[in-house]
């Protein structure tokens, strides 16, 4: 018995996939191919996607928010999870990966569901903003891009999500070097800093939970938290 998180060995963590994952075949073969590609770490964990689409329906999310594209394996997750009617904005800057990723969207039938805008995702964002009509109605959004930016990328998904919607930001343990001060490259102290940041912001109510290489969640008040 503990009272706090449990760490996992590879065999604690292949007995948790083998009684919880329920990887669709389309999500499996995306994930293969993209662990043959160099830059094959960037890729979320196949439980992490699943937890993803799971709070898209416990949610009732139509609309998303993706910062973050890669291979495209989390929104392929989130896009089977959606209704019907639901819309991801997919931002990226890469046109070689995310052609992976439409590979696997036109496969799995859910290309319809995802307007994917290649660019710069802050330019992304601020076109966005400056439309007007997307501000505040965004329903869930999801930043896993690079964490430099992890501040301005913070900051404008809270301006489109509504208040009670949901904003999840990856890698926020980062393999563990924000607990080492001694370690001030410019990801982790992006990272370090962002987490202070929104531990301290009364916009959010907040919980980061040690699922893959941390996950924050931070729901959209409706006011700021008296707490």
């Amino acid at each position: 018995m503990s009272n706090r998180s449990i760490g996992l060995d590879d065999r604690l963590y292949h007995y948790l996939l083998s009684v919880s994952l329920r990887e669709a075949d389309i999500l499996r073969q995306l994930r293969e191919e993209t662990a043959a590609i160099p830059q094959a770490g960037m890729q979320i964990s196949p439980e992490q996607g699943q937890f993803m689409a799971l709070l898209v329906q416990l949610t009732g999310a139509c609309k998303v928010l993706e910062i973050g594209v890669f291979t495209g394996y989390s929104s392929l997750a989130v896009a089977l999870a959606l209704p019907k009617q639901g819309m991801i904005t997919a931002l990226d800057i890469s046109e070689e990966w995310t052609a992976i990723a439409k590979r696997y969207w036109e496969s799995a039938g859910v290309a319809n569901k995802i307007d994917l805008r290649i660019g710069p995702a802050i330019n992304s964002l601020d076109d966005l903003i400056a439309e007007g009509h997307a501000v505040g109605t965004y329903d869930f959004a999801f930043i896993d891009a690079d964490k430099e930016n992890y501040d301005h990328y913070y900051e404008r998904a809270l301006q489109l999500l509504r208040p009670g919607g949901l904003l999840l930001i990856d890698n926020v343990l980062w393999g563990g070097s924000v607990a080492d001060e001694t370690i001030v490259d410019a990801d982790t102290t992006a990272i370090r800093a962002l987490n202070r940041r929104i531990f301290a912001d009364q916009r959010v109510f907040v919980s980061l939970l040690p699922v893959a290489d941390g996950i924050t969640l931070a729901l959209k008040l409706n006011e700021p938290s008296r707490n």
